[in-house]
């Protein structure tokens, strides 16, 4: 008679271990009934009929999933290898379970497949310049695919562009060419103005004998400064005429 009390003790401690779950306030439960949905619980105490209802857990924080190196060829025929880290989360639980097998495996591996078609669209310099408007452009794509799986992406990051040596090389010489360039405008275009301002003292000084006269005294007084040359300079005539005509008169 002793024995029933225990055996009811134990079926009691056995029927608690199965049918009492504790959720955290970051997790979730989809609950199934008989197979078929019954309702997504928690966070909290839940209390499942044995043999009758399974629940699955869910976590609802950010995921951190990083992408591997994914081969990849520009709009300009250029072969990368480019990676990158994607965040989501569960915004559905109960879509997260039953439209995808493996929600995790699914968003790795369309966030791949989606890394090399958007990518592929661009130039290298783009992929290069331009990384935060590629980051938003994975991102919706991925966004966009993964809504029906009760999956939210919130962000994507491209971490790493590794190009080969050669091309390398290749791109320090077109950037050097483009410094050159840049270089050689910026000095003509100085030359030009230079020229300019020269066209437009010389129309000054053309219609005015007394600048000319003022220009050359300035000139005389600027390389008179210099004590350690001589020099040799002609006089011009202009300058002496005034003093010749007065002699003549006398």
């Amino acid at each position: 008679m002793a024995i029933a009390p225990l055996v009811v003790i134990v079926i009691v401690v056995l029927f608690l271990a199965t049918s009492l779950r504790v959720l955290r306030e970051y997790q979730r439960g989809v609950v199934f009934q008989l197979g078929r949905f019954w309702k997504v619980k928690g966070p909290g105490l839940v209390i499942l009929i044995p043999g009758i209802q399974q629940m699955v857990r869910v976590e609802l924080r950010t995921v951190v999933l990083d992408v591997p190196s994914q081969d990849v060829i520009s709009r300009d025929n250029v072969s990368v290898k480019v990676n990158a880290v994607v965040y989501f989360r569960v915004v559905d639980p109960e879509k997260a379970i039953i439209e995808v097998e493996n929600f995790m495996m699914a968003t790795s591996q369309l966030a791949q497949t989606t890394l090399r078609s958007v990518l592929g669209k661009h130039d290298l310099d783009e992929m290069l310049s331009q990384r935060e408007k590629l980051n938003i452009d994975i991102q919706r794509t991925l966004d966009a695919q993964t809504l029906s799986w009760g999956i939210k992406v919130s962000n994507v990051e491209i971490k790493h562009v590794d190009i080969n040596e050669s091309m390398v090389r290749a791109i320090a010489r077109q950037a050097e060419a483009e410094r050159e360039r840049r270089a050689k405008v910026i000095h003509a275009e100085g030359e030009l103005q230079a020229a300019q301002k020269l066209f437009e003292a010389a129309q000054v000084l053309a219609g005015s004998p007394l600048a000319i006269q003022l220009r050359y005294l300035e000139t005389l007084t600027v390389i008179a400064a210099d004590k350690n040359s001589t020099i040799v300079f002609p006089l011009p005539m202009d300058l002496i005429a005034p003093v010749l005509n007065a002699i003549a008169k006398k």
